[in-house]
């Protein structure tokens, strides 16, 4: 299993990002797949989420109205595009398998990828 995200970078407040990730070593469109982020000193939290269809998609509260996740099996690339961003979007973001159930969502294996980092400030 292998993800790699990429696209952070430095931002303005208000502005805008979109994040990929690219994964390889698996059936990726038999998997739900899953963005999340660490900032300084917190811990990680799961901040999207989307079917292995793509027909179903899921947001923390934090980015819900503001984030859209996406997906295109074809090319095994799961997207993030963030919007309205704020300095509390700063971290590093990563995806991962993730699974879905009635109580929610959140990481499937026990793996992180390479993340990329996020930093919005003025």
């Amino acid at each position: 299993v292998q993800l790699q995200a990429s696209g952070g970078g430095l931002v303005q407040p208000g502005g805008s990002l979109k994040l990929s990730c690219a994964a390889s070593g698996f059936t990726f469109d038999d998997y739900a797949i899953g963005w999340f982020r660490q900032a300084p000193g917190k811990e990680r939290e799961g901040v999207s989420c989307i079917s292995a269809s793509g027909g179903s998609t899921y947001y923390s509260d934090s980015v819900k109205g503001r984030f859209t996740i996406s997906r295109d099996n074809a090319k095994n690339t799961v997207y993030l595009q963030m919007n309205s961003l704020k300095p509390e979007d700063t971290a590093v973001y990563y995806c991962a398998p993730a699974f879905i159930n009635e109580a929610g969502w959140g990481r499937l294996l026990d793996y992180w990828g390479q993340g990329t980092l996020v930093t919005v400030s003025r």
